[in-house]
């Protein structure tokens, strides 16, 4: 009987939100679990520790910062015979661009870091080609596994008829997501019968809501515990995030059937492909043209068939994964 390799993920944030919904969808994957036996293990920020870690890879799943290099470098020093390989979810080159001050401190901390990785995971191709042409780490030992969940359910979902009504925004309700450029935008629209849905939390609520204020048009519904319900009730779904290293968001409304218009920035132009329409402007006006071009025809569905009707894109995140786990893995 063969024995299966032990894959141990590390979290230090177990909030609600992307990293987590892929994490779990790598522990609850059955074609992950017949190529090993993956198991979580949520580690304090800050906190060093040299436990030695009972797993044949080790992935990190967590955030670069000063404050944890000394856990990252003690967790290298610990298992230094085992594989370790960090997944990078969050820095991007426009959050860079526009949130790092000191470029040349942050460089210092982003070579440090990842030096400390047999193998980097970039969770879009952008990123990929980013963290490479920065010099951040060797291009060899990047690679790309786009992020995904379990698309079933929404590719099980009608596709919308008729002329878009209802559009969406749905994410954190922080500054990274650019809803507040979006509430100006849809103030700008011709037709009264439109409808702005903004599901999710965060510390921005209070402007946004303010910002939105005597719209009727513009709904916040809140955090969305069901995100298939969610998506039932809108027609189009709009991300003008400032930076993005992948965005699910994007995926699941593809799978169900939704139009998506989502900036051209960061790991957001990976969705070009399975037919996401990319904004470049991101300017109140540039939305505020996306909306009125969105619900001016009749709707007509994305046109990226492969990835509705069937789980190409689990598959190819099973496939990547297990060739992590499993470098001499055969087809």
């Amino acid at each position: 009987m063969t024995t299966l390799p032990k894959v141990l993920h590390l979290v230090d944030d177990m909030t609600a939100g992307g990293v987590m919904r892929v994490v779990d969808h790598i522990m609850t994957s059955p074609d992950l679990a017949a190529k090993a036996h993956h198991r979580m293990l949520q580690v304090p920020r800050g906190i060093v520790s040299s436990q030695k870690y009972d797993a044949d890879l080790v992935v990190s799943h967590l955030s670069i910062s000063w404050r944890n290099l000394p856990l990252l470098i003690a967790a290298r020093a610990a298992n230094a015979s085992t594989r370790l390989v960090h997944v990078e979810h969050s820095y991007t080159e426009a959050f860079v661009a526009l949130n790092v001050k000191h470029r040349t401190r942050f460089t210092a901390l982003l070579k440090t870091a990842l030096s400390l990785f047999d193998q980097v995971v970039a969770v879009s191709h952008a990123q990929a080609a980013w963290i490479a042409s920065r010099g951040y780490c060797r291009a060899n030992k990047i690679v790309t596994i786009q992020s995904c969940v379990d698309l079933s359910a929404f590719r099980a979902m009608p596709a919308p008829k008729g002329r878009p009504r209802v559009f969406a925004a749905i994410g954190r309700l922080d500054t990274q997501k650019g809803f507040d450029t979006l509430i100006v935008a849809f103030k700008q629209r011709a037709s009264d019968d439109l409808e702005l849905h903004i599901y999710g939390e965060g510390n921005e609520e209070l402007a946004l809501r303010k910002l939105a204020a005597g719209d009727h048009g513009i709904v916040f519904k809140g955090w969305a515990t069901d995100p298939i319900a969610a998506f039932s009730d809108v027609d189009v779904v709009l991300m003008p995030s400032r930076w993005e290293a992948y965005g699910l968001v994007a995926i699941e409304a593809l799978s169900a059937g939704k139009q998506v218009f989502c900036s051209n920035t960061d790991g957001l132009k990976d969705h070009a492909d399975a037919g996401a329409i990319l904004v470049s402007g991101r300017t109140a006006s540039a939305w505020a043209a996306v909306i009125e071009t969105a619900q001016s025809e009749a709707y007509i569905p994305h046109q990226s068939g492969s990835i509705r009707i069937d789980s190409v894109l689990e598959r190819r995140f099973s496939k990547a994964w297990s060739k992590l786990v499993c470098p001499t893995l055969t087809d």
